[in-house]
């Protein structure tokens, strides 16, 4: 079998109601739910490996039926979005169902190579997206929009695996899913709704400046300017010996951890590649997520099982002759006191502008958007043919989005060390400065492409 020959044959979609009764209710989202960037449809893959136990059981029946289960318990998927006046949604609960595909594919999981990280080979024919499922769907189901939609799209394949596609962020979701294909009653967390402790205060006052909504000083960018065809991808690995090279540039003998490391390089380095301005200002923003924090840190408990929105993006802000004449450290400084912004008062003001300005969307002009998804837990998915082999986004970075974005992961390499690895896009007269940059700051490893094997870059230390 050879990769060029792979097909996959969608049947009809269906929808997917809760296994028994639910509440017939409607429950408005948090004002941190119901952002404006944060109303669109976002695309995993889960794939797994053959078991010989599974011999004769339809992957496809036991995930369908695993669904309705974990509907029962998170019914509110279940409903459909209505705007309120304000653009406030609301979910209108009344058991409509996800939406469901059954497919078949002629290939085996080996033949696509390496499958454990991303970029998920051939991730564009696997996935159930809007350019299938907006052709298949009923006529009321056609519109390109979020609102009346069902909130869930997932397909299962089976050919020598199956796969699941739908929100990569519905994690917590999809384990109870797998829970109960492997037979449990209930899932083992459950889900907790509580969407107004993320609610604007009474009157909405926001109490921080949130630069993340103001455009930047300076001039164009450069990135944003480009058109995609003239972007490359470029992936890089960052093991024990790069790590240790960041540390001690930014913070010998002092603990950092190695997100911030990383971010820091990869920031600079693409500040100083794109070529702004002295004075033009830079940002680099970080969602950051409540539930990794302690609560006496950021002011209060989310509860276990909470399966809102409790992320905040915040950004780090200098200029680029600050971020790049300075040493790493600087900016090792600034991504971590930007993080430590995110309190409880923190998130009630992001809600708070939310509000008053009709739900902004962040400033992505010069702003390098990156997330770490290392420790998130999508690989922990089981429907009964053990752990996923592959979890989460189909991509590490992304380009479509203004700005571009970029996903960290961890890994062990072949001798079984750490590894923080990830992506960027760059305009393609950019790349040689770029990896001239993080060259001079650590060593790396250069991921293999299409094109060109795998290489060593040694930083001039």
């Amino acid at each position: 079998m050879v990769q060029d020959e792979l097909t996959v044959r969608r049947g009809t979609p269906s929808l997917v109601a809760p296994a028994r009764e639910t509440p017939r209710e409607s429950k408005p989202l948090s004002d941190l739910d119901d952002q404006n960037c944060m109303r669109i449809y976002l695309v995993g893959i889960y794939a797994f490996r053959g078991n010989a136990s599974k011999q004769g059981v339809d992957p496809a029946a036991v995930v369908r039926g695993a669904l309705a289960e974990a509907l029962v318990h998170y019914y509110p998927l279940a409903g459909r979005l209505r705007e309120e006046a304000g653009r406030k949604l609301v979910v209108d609960c009344a058991g409509q169902g996800v939406a469901f595909v059954e497919a078949d594919a002629n290939i085996a999981l080996d033949d696509l190579g390496d499958v454990r990280y991303p970029p998920f080979p051939r991730s564009e024919e696997f996935v159930y997206d809007d350019h299938v499922y907006m052709a298949n769907l009923p006529p009321d189901l056609l519109l390109p929009e979020i609102i009346g939609q069902p909130l869930l799209y997932v397909q299962a394949i089976a050919g020598y695996s199956p796969a699941i596609a739908g929100y990569f962020k519905l994690w917590q979701f999809l384990k109870a899913v797998g829970e109960l294909a492997r037979g449990a009653d209930s899932p083992s967390v459950p889900p907790v709704w509580s969407r107004d402790i993320f609610n604007a205060r009474q009157p909405p006052c926001p109490s921080f400046p949130h630069p993340e909504f103001q455009d930047p000083a300076g001039g164009h960018d450069r990135l944003m300017s480009t058109p995609p065809h003239e972007l490359e991808r470029v992936e890089f690995s960052f093991g024990p010996e790069a790590i240790a090279a960041l540390h001690s540039r930014a913070a010998p003998g002092k603990k950092v951890s190695r997100f911030d490391l990383v971010v820091a390089c990869l920031w600079r380095s693409r500040t100083a590649a794109l070529g702004y301005a002295p004075g033009d200002e830079v940002r680099c923003g970080m969602p950051v997520d409540a539930r990794g924090k302690r609560p006496a840190a950021f002011g209060r408990e989310i509860p276990k099982g909470f399966y809102g929105n409790a992320i905040a993006c915040t950004v780090a802000c200098c200029t680029a002759e600050e971020l790049c004449g300075r040493d790493l450290g600087y900016a090792v400084g600034l991504i971590r006191d930007a993080k430590a912004l995110v309190t409880y008062e923190y998130m009630q003001s992001l809600a708070d502008r939310m509000v008053l300005e009709g739900r902004p969307v962040p400033e992505a002009k010069r702003t390098f958007t990156v997330s770490d998804l290392s420790n998130v837990g999508l690989e922990d998915v089981d429907f009964g043919w053990g752990k996923a082999v592959y979890g989460g986004p189909p991509m590490n970075a992304l380009y479509q989005l203004p700005g571009g974005a970029t996903f960290f992961r961890r890994r062990k390499n072949d001798r079984g060390e750490e590894e923080t690895y990830g992506a960027i896009y760059i305009p393609g007269d950019c790349t040689e400065r770029y990896m001239k940059e993080v060259e001079a700051l650590t060593t790396i490893t250069k991921l293999p492409t299409e094109s060109a094997p795998a290489a060593t870059l040694r930083a001039r230390y």
